[in-house]
């Protein structure tokens, strides 16, 4: 492989996103409204002119129309079990169809494309099937309690088992865990797996990619996925190639490369976080590669987000979601089995309390894994739901199950940024706070800045860390993953941070959400079409 001259490596370095500028409206949701505003605007024009000219033309058109309508109507009437999302995207297709049919294609197709589905379904299951021979059959849990329930069902249906040895922590910043990763990856021997959304230029990669080219020059293997959208603006074009050329021992590959507005596949990207070192240490939580989650770059106030550290068999499970997606998507497929340890678990469900569980979530699960493991929660709760978020876009299912926790006496808690990174997005999480709050719901809004965690904590009992907001996108569109854990000191910490959270966040009143008779038709507006969002 032909080696980069030094001038050349930091000519790259220096280069970002030169030459994807205009990629950024291209896949802006305001500038994709506008456009296809204005296209509405420009048919509607062209369909008047043909009505006062020539009827005949505007009637061969208007049944062309007709017929499309009523074929959309019948794929989102049967691809889309939910109804509150059927409801906005009838709405919108049979009011605006010229608006409708285009942006449904752009973000109403929840499912992956039929290629990218076979990939993925034929690298589940290749690495299923050697798991199966390197391991052995696994039993399933049977549950010893209520919390249990979920585990079983994670271990039947998203094919991860749960664990009864090992080490859970929480990281309450991403300062803080920071030192913790550059330190393993730093006693790495054999391999290195990276995942994330994005990755950016700054302190937090450079630190990173330093110690991962020291470790490739030593023999270790080192292999990097990130989404191609999530780096659009943050890392030069090809940028993949370039680290690839750095050592032979370094194998990259992009997530669903950036192509033009309207194609169906750009509706998934891959939202998830894992750093593996070794198949003994992982990590994962809300926290990129970029420098506002480790303190080092100011946006919106003080960036808050949280992470964990697991070792242990758990492990095995983040390796297993790494390697799904590797083999499904790069030309160098790798042996799982290469990338696994011997177990060690010496407790069972009966011999101890504690309990680790990594998943993933993606659109091809169904029933969605993400969505159970948050409505077992909710309703399992008798004291309290405490909840991180930085979007809450909610559907009707989810929304109704955490107003029916609340008004059953559930202490059912949800933060939210003070300050928005997204103010559309904000608006929308703003349109639902009238409705919680009615229920009883209470929330509180992060006031030092934007908050970017996803946590879930039931009953301080037990909880979940992880890349998956409460909102639609992120549920049922996105590739992501998370940690259920419990019988732990973690959980302990998730509680303390829960409650350092809500003494420096402004608890909403009925005043904060008080709005004129247009704020509120704009809010029901909102609430209807937000999962088309």
């Amino acid at each position: 492989m032909k080696k980069l001259s030094k001038r050349k490596m930091q000519w790259i370095e220096r280069t970002v996103a030169n030459d994807r500028g205009y990629k950024i409206y291209l896949y802006n949701r305001f500038f994709a409204f506008l456009f296809s505003a204005l296209l509405q605007l420009g048919l509607f024009c062209f369909f008047a002119f043909l009505l006062i000219y020539n009827s005949r033309y505007a009637f061969i058109l208007q049944t062309c129309m007709f017929a499309l309508q009523v074929l959309f109507l019948l794929i989102i009437l049967n691809r889309h079990p939910r109804p509150s999302t059927k409801m906005g995207w009838i709405l919108l297709v049979v009011m605006i169809p010229f608006f409708g049919v285009p942006w449904y294609l752009l973000n109403g197709m929840v499912r992956p494309q039929r290629k990218m589905k076979k990939k993925l379904l034929k690298a589940r299951k290749e690495n299923r099937e050697a798991i199966a021979q390197f391991y052995g059959e696994r039993p399933l849990p049977n549950p010893t309690n209520r919390a249990d329930a979920i585990t079983r069902y994670l271990a039947e249906h998203a094919g991860y088992p749960v664990c009864y040895d090992g080490e859970v922590k929480y990281y309450k910043a991403g300062e803080e865990m920071f030192p913790d990763m550059l330190k393993a990856l730093e006693s790495a021997e054999k391999f290195i797996l990276v995942e994330y959304f994005i990755i950016a230029h700054g302190k937090m990669w450079s630190e990173i990619r330093k110690i991962l080219l020291e470790k490739a020059s030593l023999g270790v293997q080192v292999r990097i996925i990130y989404d191609d959208f999530g780096c659009m603006t943050t890392l030069p074009p090809r940028y993949e190639k370039y680290l690839e050329k750095l050592s032979e021992n370094i194998k990259c590959i992009t997530f669903n490369n950036v192509i033009p507005m309207f194609a169906l596949r750009m509706n998934n990207r891959d939202h998830r976080k894992m750093l593996i070192i070794d198949g003994k240490t992982a990590f994962t939580g809300g926290i990129n590669v970029a420098d506002e989650y480790i303190g080092e770059k100011r946006r919106f106030g003080y960036w808050k987000d949280t992470g964990v550290r697991i070792e242990g068999d758990g492990v095995m499970s983040m390796t297993l979601a790494f390697m799904d997606m590797w083999n499904a998507f790069s030309k160098e497929k790798e042996d799982v089995r290469d990338y696994l340890l011997p177990r060690s678990e010496t407790h069972d469900a009966e011999t101890t309390s504690f309990r680790v569980q990594p998943y993933d979530n993606s659109p091809l699960h169904e029933p969605n894994t993400a969505e159970a493991v948050y409505a077992d929660m909710i309703q399992r709760a008798e004291k309290s739901v405490w909840i991180f978020t930085p979007y809450l876009v909610l559907d009707e299912y989810m929304r109704e199950l955490l107003c029916a926790s609340a008004l059953r006496g559930v202490d059912v808690r949800i933060v939210t940024p003070a300050i928005p990174d997204k103010k559309i997005v904000y608006r929308l999480t703003r349109a639902n706070y009238g409705v919680l709050m009615k229920a009883g719901v209470k929330i509180y809004e992060y006031t030092p800045g934007f908050i970017h965690a996803k946590n879930m904590l039931c009953d301080g009992k037990s909880a979940v860390v992880g890349t998956i907001n409460l909102d639609y996108r992120s549920l049922y569109h996105h590739f992501e993953n998370g940690v259920y854990f419990s019988g732990c000191e973690a959980v302990q910490e998730v509680e303390r941070d829960c409650e350092e959270v809500f003494a420096v966040s402004r608890l909403c009143t009925k005043e904060d959400v008080k709005s004129s008779l247009i704020g509120r038709l704009v809010d029901s507006l909102l609430r209807v079409f937000e999962t088309l969002l």
